[in-house]
C-alpha cells in the first residue's frame, strides 16, 4: 500500500519536473535567454505564506540547517527538485525482485 502510494507521488513529482522543463524551455525560447527558474522563487510565486513559515520554523528549531542545506536545494531548478524528489520515491516504492534459485528463509 505504501509502496503504491510512493510510487503515485514519485510519478506525479516526475511529471511536474517535466511540466517544469517545458515551461523553463519555452520561456528561453521566446526570450532568447537561458530563464531557469528557481525552486525559491516558484514556491513563492504559489503561496509565500507557506515558505514565511518554514522559513521561521526552521531558523527556530536547527538555524544551522537553513542556510547550507535548505538554501542550497532552494536555489536549485524547478525542474531538478520535482524530478530528484520524484526519483527517489519511484526507487523507494519498487517491487522488490523475485529471488533465482533457492528460497531464503
Amino acid at each position: 500500500m505504501i509502496r503504491s502510494l510512493f510510487r503515485l507521488l514519485g510519478l506525479v513529482l516526475l511529471a511536474a519536473g517535466f511540466v517544469f522543463f517545458i515551461y523553463d524551455g519555452t520561456r528561453s525560447i521566446a526570450d532568447h535567454a537561458v530563464n531557469i527558474s528557481k525552486f525559491s522563487q516558484t514556491w513563492t510565486d504559489i503561496h509565500q505564506q507557506s515558505f514565511q513559515a518554514l522559513r521561521a520554523m526552521v531558523e527556530q528549531y536547527a538555524a544551522w540547517l537553513w542556510n547550507p542545506v535548505l538554501q542550497t536545494i532552494l536555489d536549485q531548478p524547478t525542474w531538478l527538485v520535482f524530478g530528484t524528489l520524484g526519483t527517489i520515491l519511484i526507487l523507494l516504492g519498487r517491487r522488490k525482485k523475485p529471488l533465482i534459485g533457492y528460497a531464503r528463509y
